[in-house]
């Protein structure tokens, strides 16, 4: 029986994706937002595809604003855009 892939929705684009291939963003008990590379952290977590253009439309439409109901400090999205960089679309 082959083993169940766990999948989560990109709040950029809204597709449905292997929850590896995403970058989780968590929002600590204690409140703090910040990046989880390894996606172990524990506290609410959304997930965006390591996409430029998702990033746009996840900042445009104030998507992680409303899914951790808190605003996002800009080292948080410097932190993204960084993971952005590093993981380019084509390899």
């Amino acid at each position: 029986m082959p083993k169940k892939i766990p999948m989560r929705q990109c709040v950029g684009c809204r597709e449905m994706k292997e929850k590896k291939a995403l970058i989780r963003v968590v929002k600590s008990p204690e409140g703090a937002v910040s990046l989880d590379p390894r996606g172990k952290l524990p506290g609410r977590g959304a997930y965006l595809c390591p996409d430029g253009e998702c990033l746009k439309r996840a900042r445009k439409s104030r998507a992680l604003e409303r899914a951790f109901a808190a605003p996002l400090p800009p080292e948080v999205w410097a932190g993204l855009e960084e993971q952005m960089k590093e993981v380019a679309p084509d390899g």
